[in-house]
Formats: C-alpha cells, sequence, structure tokens
C-alpha cells in the first residue's frame, strides 16, 4: 500500500516570517510536495494561517476568542487556496477541502472523498481548521490524519528543527531529541506541538515527526520517510 501522510504547514511558513504570502516560499514548498506525489506518496495537508491572523493573540487584546479564531479559518482557507495554485503550477492535482461551507472555492471536509483523492494521486489541502474556535490547527493536524488513516502526521517547523528539552531560541544550551514518547513530551511540557495534538496520536499510536520546514529539500526528505528532525511515538 503507498505510504499516506498527512502535513502541517503553519502560517509562518506561507509568510516567510511576513504577513501575507511570500510566493518565492510557497513556490518552493508546492515544488517538493509535487515530487513526493510523483514518487508515489499520498499526501494531505492542513493549512495555518498566523501569517494573515493569531485568534489566540487578538483574544488576547479584548477580542472575543471565538470570532479571532473564526477570523483565523478564514486566513487558512486563503493559504489553502494559494498553496493549490502552486502545486497545480506543478503539474500535480489538488482538491481544497474546507471545515466551513465554503461552495465556490472548496468542496466540503469529507474524509472518505478526500482519502479517494489521495488514492487518485490528488493532494487534498484542508482549510477552515477544524471549523470550531478553540481548536488549534496543530490537533486539527492530528484529527485529520487519524480520520484519513494516514501512516504519520509530519509537523513542519519554521526555523526549529525539531523537539528540544527548551526552547532553542531562548537556550542556547537547549537538546534536541532524535525520538521521545508523546508521554515523555507531555510529562516534560514540550510545547513545540499542543498538548492536544500530542496526547490525540498517543491515544490512537499514530506517529509523528517533527523537522525544520526550512531545510533544502526537508519536505519531499520528510514526505518520502527519511528520518530527519525528531520522532515522537507511542
Amino acid at each position: 500500500m503507498a505510504r499516506r501522510v498527512l502535513l502541517k504547514l503553519s502560517g509562518e511558513v506561507f509568510g516567510g516570517g511576513a504577513v501575507g504570502i511570500n510566493p518565492d516560499v510557497v513556490n518552493d514548498a508546492a515544488a517538493q510536495v509535487a515530487q513526493a506525489v510523483r514518487d508515489g506518496v499520498q499526501v494531505a495537508i492542513v493549512v495555518g494561517g498566523g501569517n494573515f491572523f493569531r485568534g489566540a493573540e487578538l483574544s488576547q487584546r479584548g477580542m472575543e476568542r471565538a470570532r479571532a479564531d473564526y477570523i483565523g479559518m478564514l486566513g487558512t482557507v486563503m493559504n489553502a487556496l494559494a498553496l493549490q495554485d502552486f502545486i497545480e503550477k506543478q503539474g500535480v492535482e489538488t482538491r481544497v477541502q474546507s471545515a466551513i461551507a465554503m461552495s465556490q472555492v472548496a468542496e466540503p471536509y469529507i474524509p472518505r472523498r478526500a482519502i479517494r483523492h489521495m488514492e487518485k494521486g490528488r493532494v487534498v489541502i484542508f482549510g477552515a481548521g477544524a471549523g470550531m474556535p478553540y481548536f488549534s490547527t496543530d490537533t486539527v493536524s492530528a484529527q485529520r490524519a487519524l480520520e484519513i488513516k494516514a501512516d504519520v502526521v509530519l509537523m513542519s517547523k519554521n526555523g526549529v528543527d525539531g523537539v528540544y528539552d527548551s526552547d532553542p531560541r531562548r537556550n542556547p544550551e537547549a537538546t534536541r531529541f532524535d525520538s521521545l514518547t508523546f508521554t515523555e513530551a507531555l510529562q516534560r511540557n514540550l510545547q513545540v506541538v499542543d498538548a492536544a495534538a500530542f496526547a490525540l496520536c498517543m491515544e490512537n499510536n499514530l506517529p509523528m515527526m517533527v523537522f525544520n520546514m526550512n531545510d533544502e529539500g526537508a519536505v519531499t526528505r520528510a514526505l518520502r520517510g527519511e528520518m530527519i528532525g525528531t520522532l515522537v511515538h507511542a
């Protein structure tokens, strides 16, 4: 059976660290995804929206959390449509599925249809998060991966090449793990990925790999199954 993976791309990746979409960065990611699909990998992608709007941060500034989260979900759909365009320019068919009804630009989220698309060699991009407030796109990535029966969930990070025992941006002495268990990650309160995502994967024995999106060819290598970054397992 073909390898089936769920790739999480954060909004920060799309913006190249700035607000909006950086076409060079998105084109590079699209080319790497297309290469893996041509190699026979079945790929689904969950996109974040932090390059447009961060719901959690706005809610701290007084905006109602649920409304802020919905605005953030709309940002993820913009990223999904941009990524769709760049992947299709690489000659690979894609479908965008949205958890919020947007029938003119995206299909509704239907897991069986997503699986069928992947079996036909199409990339499926999931937008609008879970369609509900209070859920991060990390948690949605784990949920979608389980529902489409992915072999692994790949968490790409912007400038962080795996899971460390403390924040490497603040602590130059931080040590990176090659692998660790979900239990260890939760007990140590390692916040590189949401605790809810760790817990979902742990309960359902779904491995997770955390890697640096910015390394040369990292997305293709991760999709193909190369060991890069940190493997978190049950």
